[in-house]
């Protein structure tokens, strides 16, 4: 897939996947996500999926310090009901991430490695999403402000062009262009902006 460059410039999440090493998709369990692989994922780049996968890894760098998160063991609490906003596509993606999974998730194993019911919305939370750790209770809140990387200027009206049903190639390419240009001010310019993403430490809910 030709993507923008920028997309390999983003850094990578990396876990420990106790149920890939069991069944004997990771001989290491190690698995690592780039955001090109949360773009696939969604079928898109853009605000929202570039903040999901942001907040979820400044999260599980602040839950897990120097140690691997371990996949499949983070609870995923999104404050907005799931058809509310972007709430639903925000959640596929932090799931698809953290192999958090909602009522259709995996069973488990002999009692072990299940991911069904880890991920849950309508959450009481103050920010948008919860990350819980089910081995210790911690928990952070994350909140995530597009706003603070500023979208390109010309980029309302270049959408505007690039909707309507006549536009030709080139007012596509130009709206492309400057939409991929604010995700890139986000996830490379801002990347590490204390205000893009903001971490609370919170009591976790089990």
């Amino acid at each position: 897939m030709r993507h923008p460059a920028f997309f390999d410039q983003v850094r990578p999440i990396v876990l420990y996947d106790a149920l890939a090493r069991t069944l004997g998709a990771a001989d290491d369990g190690v698995v690592e996500f780039r955001y090109v692989d949360a773009v696939k994922f969604a079928g898109h780049s853009c605000p929202t999926v570039a903040g999901a996968y942001l907040m979820t890894a400044n999260a599980l760098a602040a839950l897990y310090g120097e140690a691997l998160p371990r996949r499949g063991e983070i609870r995923v609490e999104v404050r907005q009901p799931q058809g509310d906003g972007v709430a639903g596509v925000v959640g596929a993606v932090v799931g698809y991430l953290t192999g958090a999974a909602g009522d259709g998730g995996f069973k488990g194993l002999a009692g072990r490695h299940a991911r069904r019911n880890l991920l849950t919305y309508g959450a009481r939370i103050d920010g948008d999403l919860r990350f819980t750790r089910t081995d210790t209770g911690a928990a952070v809140v994350a909140t995530y402000r597009s706003d603070v990387a500023a979208k390109p200027t010309e980029l309302p009206a270049l959408m505007a062009a690039a909707l309507r049903p006549d536009a030709d190639d080139a007012q596509r390419r130009a709206f492309a262009s400057a939409w991929q240009e604010w995700v890139r001010r986000i996830v490379i310019d801002h990347a590490g902006d204390p205000a893009l993403v903001t971490l609370a430490a919170t009591p976790g809910s089990r």
